[in-house]
């Protein structure tokens, strides 16, 4: 039992948690995306800039009610509220240990957050439609039309949505059969399944087909895959990452997959924003 205990403590409590602190944010509320890189940002500034960028595209204001999916440990929903003067959020998170920990921080606009996942949002009593749903950096994990399908109707009229994503290129066609073979088993690695990604002209019409309008998709691969294999190399580099246990090797895994996808351009990081029309 002693050894199963001490085994436990350096296995992660959850197949999407992220050790923070190895990246370089030690804050009680810490980000765990992979960030949005440009120049020489820390970790922490990096996360923020991706989680900004976001907000810029779904217009996000003050007076906004604001549905925040996959929160992890609670950054966004910190920086909603002070950095953006949000007065109502609510959220959904999968890894009971974060939801645990973002109950007992004083955050006054967050009203209630709950330990589910946000494909399972149909049976939550949220108290309102929402003026805007964000989701960092997480979607991707699932289905797009299984994502569309359970954050909808939560959605007001004309609200506004937005999300990261993985995208096939203009290329993936023309891959040869041993390419996609292969990156049919990077992706399954990174818990993603290769056949829920879609080429933009179809994931416009998915989009479409749920009744969005004004679709925006950026293609944000370079800052973003590049930018994160590029500082996590870094750090590996500069010797800071001395505790080899499984996050670290999970993070160094995570580091080389997105330099493969940005090094063979077949699939693309993106950003994407719309609006719920009539």
């Amino acid at each position: 039992m002693k050894w199963a205990q001490i085994l436990c403590q350096y296995l992660p409590q959850h197949k999407y948690a992220i050790d923070a602190a190895q990246l370089g944010d030690s804050a009680e509320l810490a980000w765990t995306n992979l960030g949005y890189w440009q120049a020489e940002e820390n970790y922490p500034q990096a996360c923020q800039q991706l989680a900004d960028r976001l907000a810029q595209a779904v217009q996000l204001k003050a007076e906004d009610a604001v549905l925040d999916l996959g929160c992890g440990q609670g950054a966004s929903l910190l920086h909603w509220q002070n950095q953006y003067q949000v007065q109502y959020i609510e959220a959904v998170e999968l890894q009971q240990n974060c939801v645990k920990k973002i109950g007992q921080y004083h955050l006054p606009a967050l009203k209630a957050i709950y330990n589910e996942s946000f494909l399972a949002l149909k049976p939550i009593q949220f108290t309102q439609q929402f003026d805007v749903v964000l989701c960092i950096d997480a979607a991707y994990h699932h289905a797009l039309s299984h994502f569309l399908n359970s954050v909808t109707g939560h959605l007001k009229q004309y609200g506004h949505l937005g999300f990261h994503y993985l995208m096939l290129s203009d290329d993936w066609q023309q891959a040869s059969l041993w390419q996609k073979s292969k990156y049919q088993l990077l992706v399954k690695a990174a818990d993603l399944k290769l056949e829920d990604l879609k080429t933009q002209t179809e994931m416009v019409n998915l989009l479409e087909n749920y009744g969005y309008e004004q679709i925006m998709i950026q293609d944000i691969s370079s800052e973003v895959l590049q930018g994160f294999s590029k500082y996590v190399a870094k750090l590996r580099n500069s010797g800071q990452s001395t505790i080899k246990n499984t996050d670290y090797y999970k993070i160094q895994m995570t580091a080389k997959l997105c330099a493969q996808l940005y090094a063979d351009g077949l699939i693309r990081y993106v950003q994407i924003s719309a609006v719920k029309a009539e």
